[in-house]
């Protein structure tokens, strides 16, 4: 059998290594609560008129907001509260504790909901959440039996937390971000970009570069059985996809990153502003056009946090997402310490998470 590709690393890398698993994790916090506010706007002009040139922080949003009307600029949208869940019960069980997790979903969240799109914590119950709380609380099926045919990113943005714990058990961050993402989704495009991006994430934790040579690095892992990413009826399948219980048609979701960072440094297909990459790419909910504006702004601003976090919420649309993922993106390449300290202190639950994100990130060796 092949060697494995990720060896241990050596103190001073694992040091490294915490600090970005951290980063992921606070990034992600911070770039949910960023969008509250200018949340959903299409109308970018709308947008402008509503919050000004250019949005440089956490934000109320307004009176007449449709979504998330009465909370504060730093408050976390229900995603970001379902991930608080998820990070507490990380930290409390030392790992992902399927169980622990889906109870405190029963105890402490689903009993908020009603099944409609403006009741229940967060000020928004998006669709893939209404179909979980439609399946578990009226028709009382088991989980497992609650996902659905939403095509968004939610479960991207719980399974941050998940790469984040198993950055140095990529095989493990695989199932653990498919095993999640199943819990609410069960559409196959969305389970392969989910933990594709959980895949990537986890090799920026571990210091990887976002550049055009990361889908090689990724594939290497699937060809030697590292990460189950592919079935094994797929034109590149994996012996281990099979006994793993999961896998993919293609590897499609893998070689994604490293195209959209190509684009995102050539100079002949620069995009000005950076912001513009929600319009390049889509600015509604689905996977298809989030995760691809995130990756691009995640590739060109590897070093810079604030200015990855801010195109990301100044482009509008689907920005709360856009910027969840791109700030774990981001995050992982800065660590915590790179982080802009405004932006933790501004955030609700801003100490708790930071402590929990410590915490998690810790136990990765």
């Amino acid at each position: 059998m092949t060697a494995p590709l990720s060896p241990p690393l050596s103190p001073s890398s694992l040091e490294s290594s915490v600090d970005r698993a951290a980063g992921a994790i606070v990034g992600a916090f911070i770039g949910d609560a960023l969008g509250l506010g200018p949340h959903w706007y299409y109308d970018l002009d709308e947008m402008r008129r509503d919050f000004g040139p250019w949005i440089s922080g956490y934000t109320d949003p307004k009176p007449h907001a449709k979504y998330h009307a009465g909370m504060k600029g730093g408050d976390l949208s229900q995603t970001g509260i379902i991930m608080l869940h998820l990070l507490r019960s990380l930290a409390d069980q030392g790992g992902y504790d399927e169980t622990d997790f889906t109870r405190r979903l029963d105890e402490q969240f689903l009993p908020l909901l009603d099944g409609t799109p403006y009741v229940g914590p967060g000020g928004y119950t998006n669709h893939s959440i209404r179909q979980v709380w439609q399946a578990r609380v009226k028709e009382g099926k088991p989980w497992g039996q609650t996902g659905g045919n939403a095509d968004t990113s939610e479960a991207a943005e719980r399974v941050t937390l998940l790469a984040a714990r198993y950055a140095m058990e990529p095989g493990l961050a695989a199932r653990h971000a498919w095993e999640n993402t199943n819990l609410s989704q069960t559409d196959s495009l969305v389970e392969q970009q989910t933990v594709g991006y959980a895949c990537v994430l986890s090799l920026l934790i571990r210091g990887e570069a976002f550049d055009e040579e990361l889908s090689d690095k990724l594939m290497d892992r699937v060809r030697n059985g590292e990460i189950p990413f592919v079935a094994p009826s797929s034109i590149a399948s994996s012996s281990t996809a099979a006994a793993a219980g999961f896998g993919f048609a293609s590897p499609d979701a893998l070689l994604l990153p490293s195209w959209v960072a190509k684009s995102a440094t050539d100079p002949d297909t620069r995009v000005e502003p950076a912001w513009k990459v929600s319009q390049v790419y889509g600015l509604s909910c689905a996977i298809q056009f989030v995760l691809p504006a995130a990756y691009h702004l995640a590739a060109r601003f590897h070093n810079d946090f604030e200015s990855a976090v801010l195109h990301a919420v100044n482009g509008g649309g689907q920005n709360m997402s856009r910027a969840c993922l791109a700030g774990a993106m981001v995050g992982a390449q800065v660590g915590l310490s790179g982080i802009p300290t405004r932006f933790i202190e501004g955030l609700a639950d801003g100490p708790e998470i930071v402590r929990l994100a410590k915490g998690v990130a810790g136990a990765i060796s």
